[in-house]
């Protein structure tokens, strides 16, 4: 196979094995989607979910939020890692949030990235799954199936995003994350397969040997 076969033979599969891709950070705005993914950073969806019904409890929109300490809220958030910074991040973009959008999260990736805490990764994820634009969310999970894939040789997750949006049609992308995390997490994670044993792997490369570890800058 080439890369446009394989391509298109990942699509064809994963919608097949998931036909529905439902959110797995469990929200009710996009402004408890923002906070949700913000705290997803190097913490798992399901550490994430645990912690956030108390916090949105106390504080479920920006004005609210905004008016809490910072330690109120990072004794919430404590189980998620770097709890400390992100407790900071969240009190600051509810100011950003309430002093300068009416208290609504902005729809536009230059705004979304100037509110503190809230990388290229979150305004994509908070794009496609709160406002439906066209948007690939790539982390290191999806950066690293795309290498054993063979749809990027890019050392970062910026270059594997770009790869990925010219390999795969604009109206698959918002879906096609979502799917791509659920099969990894399934068949093909970071502590096996190594592009050796899953149904993608050996049918995009039935003939590979050796294992396949990510690339990174």
């Amino acid at each position: 196979m080439n890369k446009k076969e394989r391509a298109s033979f990942i699509l064809k599969f994963l919608n097949k094995i998931y036909p529905e891709t439902p959110i797995p950070l469990k929200h009710n705005n996009n402004y408890e989607l923002l906070i949700s993914v913000l705290l997803s950073a190097q913490c798992t969806d399901e550490r994430v979910n645990k912690v956030t019904p108390e916090l949105f409890k106390k504080a479920n929109n920006a004005f609210v939020m905004k008016d809490l300490q910072v330690d109120e809220i990072y004794k919430i958030i404590r189980p998620c890692g770097l709890a400390p910074k992100k407790s900071k991040a969240i009190q600051k973009l509810s100011s950003i949030l309430s002093d300068e959008f009416g208290g609504n999260v902005p729809e536009s990736f230059e705004e979304l990235e100037r509110l503190p805490g809230v990388g290229h990764k979150t305004a994509s994820v908070v794009m496609s799954q709160g406002f439906g634009h066209p948007a690939f969310p790539v982390d290191t999970h999806i950066h690293r199936l795309a290498q054993r894939w063979g749809l990027t040789k890019g050392n970062n997750v910026k270059q594997t995003e770009d790869d990925l949006k010219k390999l795969f049609p604009k109206n698959s992308w918002n879906k096609l994350h979502l799917q791509i995390i659920f099969y990894g997490r399934e068949y093909c994670s970071a502590r096996n397969c190594y592009g050796l044993s899953c149904k993608i792997c050996t049918t995009c490369f039935p003939n590979r040997k050796k294992a396949i570890y990510t690339k990174k800058t």
